[in-house]
């Protein structure tokens, strides 16, 4: 079944989604039409869009098993999107089977086909909640029945949090998400940036962000230093906030030959 057989009710399937729109970049099937021309329009202009989402969906790779092999069994995956392969609970369960994820993302068609994929998992759950309202989502019964907040818990905010604009106070949520979770508990992050773009080399960059923006998804670029901040009472482990591609390679052909052409920071940080 297509995705345009299958909509949740309610849905404007002529209006792009960054989740489905980002599942287009990955191969994946659970997109609309809108969602797909607005991708196409991006690549045209911006064919790195694809190699950057596939980059972007290998550090979460990388980062959740760095965090199940530290010993965290409880994840916590906001802005999660529409469920491919890869995802957080295929990682952690793989290696520990008691491994425990909440999926939290804003798009009803990414919660419905996650809902619909992991209804036979009893070691995961699914919620809609915008990030902008954390105290909803540490209080919902999904959360709470599934996550022991009084252990160390896993916060996922992969390719999130350029989404959200400075007047929305982006530190001021994750200090809220995170102010509950006790010691050696982690938080992972990725952040598009513009600190190696040359725009006279390089304008392309710009007219891809003005495709998203035309769609009504607007896009903040933070420095090395705002991203870094972002990770307010989290230490980044080794080797810090580094370009996507360096974060951990599993070997020497993941990192790209000029890794800040990826345009987006990553890091992950542990609660002392």
């Amino acid at each position: 079944m297509s995705s345009e057989e299958w909509v949740p009710a309610g849905i404007d399937v002529e209006r792009p989604s960054a989740a489905r729109v980002y599942d287009y970049y990955l191969g994946g099937a659970h997109n609309f039409a809108a969602d797909r021309r607005m991708a196409e329009q991006v690549l045209a202009m911006y064919p790195q869009a694809r190699p950057i989402a596939q980059a972007n969906r290998a550090f979460l790779r990388r980062a959740v098993q760095f965090l199940v092999d530290a010993g965290v069994r409880q994840f916590l995956d906001i802005g999660s999107g529409v469920p491919t392969v890869g995802h957080v609970h295929e990682i952690a369960q793989a290696t520990a089977a008691d491994a425990r994820v909440v999926y939290v993302d804003i798009d009803p068609v990414a919660v419905a086909h996650s809902r619909q994929m992991l209804r036979d998992n009893e070691r995961t759950a699914v919620i809609q909640e915008d990030v902008r309202h954390p105290e909803r989502i540490l209080d919902a019964p999904e959360v709470r029945g599934l996550l022991d907040l009084s252990r160390p818990v896993a916060v996922l905010v992969v390719a999130l949090f350029h989404f959200i604009p400075d007047a929305d106070d982006p530190a001021g949520i994750l200090s809220r998400l995170t102010a509950p979770l006790v010691a050696d508990s982690y938080l992972a992050m990725s952040h598009f940036t513009e600190d190696a773009v040359d725009r006279r080399a390089d304008p392309d960059v710009d007219e891809g962000m003005d495709v998203y923006r035309r769609s009504g998804i607007d896009l903040t670029a933070r420095s090395r230093r705002d991203v870094e901040a972002l990770f307010g009472a989290f230490q980044p482990v080794a080797p810090g906030v580094v370009w996507l591609s360096q974060w951990h390679p599993d070997d020497t052909e993941e990192v790209w030959d000029a890794p800040e052409s990826v345009a987006i920071y990553a890091g992950v940080g542990r609660k002392g």
